[in-house]
């Protein structure tokens, strides 16, 4: 899916999940062909605003925090709490850095790695080099 001019005013491509792909084209095949203003459906918004417009960025955040309000999320979240999230599950699939990083629109690395804060159970997995050697060592005593 390509997103036009999104955080700053880039352009980039995001992986679309299958579900939401074949929603999107039964509803393309569905949709008004013409909406209250007289505008055909190719030029029409899949997010419509007021009079047919895209949605602002500020409409955006207020239906965030409606649907936050609803779920019951008593936690604070904002919009940008899910570029986070998405970096930091994305990351917890093994999924490299820099691919994380082509997502997010990002031009260094390090911005990248702010993003994709890395979970405790990450962390814990990991052995330590040192727990290699000393295996090495008992299976060399061992022969």
């Amino acid at each position: 899916m390509r997103i036009v001019q999104s955080k700053g005013r880039k352009d980039r491509n995001v992986m679309l999940p299958v579900d939401i792909l074949s929603l999107l084209r039964v509803w393309w095949t569905e949709r008004p062909t013409v909406n209250d203003r007289g505008v055909s459906g190719p030029d029409r918004a899949l997010f419509p605003g007021y009079c047919g417009r895209h949605l602002s960025a500020r409409q955006i955040s207020r239906l965030f925090k409606q649907a936050v309000l609803a779920a019951g999320i008593t936690k604070p979240v904002t919009l940008h709490t899910l570029r986070h999230s998405f970096a930091t599950h994305l990351l917890e699939r093994g999924v490299d850095i820099r691919i994380i990083q082509a997502l997010l629109g990002h031009a260094k690395l390090t911005t990248t790695a702010h993003y994709a804060s890395v979970a405790t159970g990450m962390i814990s997995a990991v052995e330590s080099p040192l727990d290699g050697l000393t295996a090495a060592k008992r299976r060399k005593g061992a022969s």
